[in-house]
């Protein structure tokens, strides 16, 4: 129940008292629902990554946002928010308040645009590495300035949020709704996939799209030829390798290394010059017999045989 001062007002609770509070509710939820998953600020820094920063940046750039949601910052400091769950285009929560229930509140997220989420599928061509990449932040500052633009990034405007709280607070924004927000961006600090959960999208989309679109280009520029390629049969002549004996001893076929194959098929284009070198030294060998004495003939072939052993 609340408590009121004698003019009717609510009492003034410190900060002790309500962390007392919303410990002593949390213990009782987590025997009925071991599921729950409470907002738990380590520190005195709400976010510390550039999921749960930028989300929380995105909250303060929109007027009906900024006036409002500092008031949920002191919530989430002290364990008010004991419960936040989120699921595809949803949020569900459970806030303690001045009150002995905690309140409920609830947010629906409309997904992105097609256009805008083409348009960043086509930004990330190229420029993303790895999905953990993605997930830590680690992308140009382009990319960063592209998914945080006002209306037209990744982050949810006013107009694509609604919200609903159980407590009696009239206000557009009460402090209950303001904490969950603030305890999403925390939320994302230890969980950033959450994000494309949330927003209904597939990061594996940003990251697949580019390796897709950078393996085709690369595709299609090895396909076209230029003086400056050399083809196959020049890389052997260069190299003295057999691209295509190469290439099937390494897929297997006869267990040769790659050197071995290019050597042999070298050994085998370099054979009949070899004959015709050694015919041409014999015949020029029996024609300077001819004009020795009889004594010269054995020398000659001897030579002969030495340089080109049968």
């Amino acid at each position: 129940m609340a408590y009121y001062d004698y003019y009717g007002y609510p009492r003034y609770v410190s900060v002790g008292e309500k962390r007392a509070k919303a410990r002593r509710k949390l213990e009782q939820l987590k025997k009925k629902h071991p599921g729950i998953r409470p907002v738990v600020i380590e520190g005195n820094t709400l976010v510390r990554t550039w999921w749960g920063k930028a989300w929380n940046g995105n909250l303060t750039k929109y007027a009906d946002y900024s006036n409002r949601v500092g008031r949920g910052r002191s919530y989430v400091r002290h364990g008010a928010v004991l419960d936040l769950q989120i699921s595809p285009g949803q949020v569900k929560a459970l806030v303690q308040g001045s009150r002995q229930s905690p309140y409920t509140v609830t947010m629906q997220i409309k997904p992105i645009s097609k256009a805008i989420w083409t348009e960043i599928r086509a930004a990330c061509e190229g420029q993303l590495a790895s999905l953990q990449e993605l997930l830590e932040g680690r992308f140009p500052k382009g990319l960063a300035e592209l998914f945080t633009a006002k209306g037209s990034g990744l982050f949810p405007s006013p107009k694509e949020i609604e919200f609903k709280c159980s407590c009696p607070d009239w206000a557009y924004m009460c402090k209950h709704v303001a904490a969950v927000l603030y305890g999403i961006g925390t939320r994302l600090d230890e969980d950033p996939s959450l994000f494309f959960v949330l927003r209904k999208l597939k990061m594996d989309d940003l990251i697949t799209q580019a390796v897709r679109d950078k393996s085709e280009r690369l595709l299609r520029q090895a396909k076209k030829k230029t003086a400056r390629v050399i083809d196959d049969a020049d890389l052997g002549d260069v190299f003295g390798i057999d691209l295509e004996s190469a290439g099937v001893a390494e897929n297997g076929g006869s267990g040769a290394t790659t050197i071995e194959a290019g050597a042999a098929a070298k050994a085998r284009r370099r054979a009949p010059a070899k004959k015709a070198t050694k015919k041409r030294t014999a015949q020029k060998a029996k024609t300077v017999v001819k004009k020795t004495k009889h004594g010269s003939r054995a020398k000659v072939k001897k030579q002969a045989s030495r340089k080109y052993p049968s």
